[in-house]
């Protein structure tokens, strides 16, 4: 499997391309600017504590990690303790979930 990072330059520029022409095609700065807007609503939904399900895709939702007495800091190596902690979580859609589990190497 392919390791290459998908950038959102290369996300818009793929809208871009696909978009129809006959039908009307958005400029790749109002492109640019919608799919902005899209990751500011689902930032800002996680912060509110929301769940955000996007069908065929999968749910992000917050989930509450426990903190530590004995954790290691990576560079230091020093012993420290960590608080609990909010992390963003992703659980893949069932349509996902096929499209990966049938992935051939």
């Amino acid at each position: 499997m392919d390791k290459e990072k998908l950038t959102k330059a290369e996300i818009i520029k793929d809208i871009y391309e696909a978009m129809d022409p006959e039908r009307g095609r958005l400029n790749r700065d109002d492109i640019h600017h919608v799919l902005d807007l899209f990751f500011e609503e689902i930032k800002n939904g996680l912060v509110e504590g929301r769940t955000i399900e996007l069908r065929n895709l999968g749910t992000f939702e917050v989930r509450t990690r426990k903190g530590k007495e004995k954790a290691r800091n990576p560079k230091t190596g020093e012993t420290v303790s960590t608080d609990d902690h909010k992390v963003a979580y992703f659980r893949p859609g069932q349509e996902l979930k096929k499209m990966l589990w049938d992935l051939k190497d």
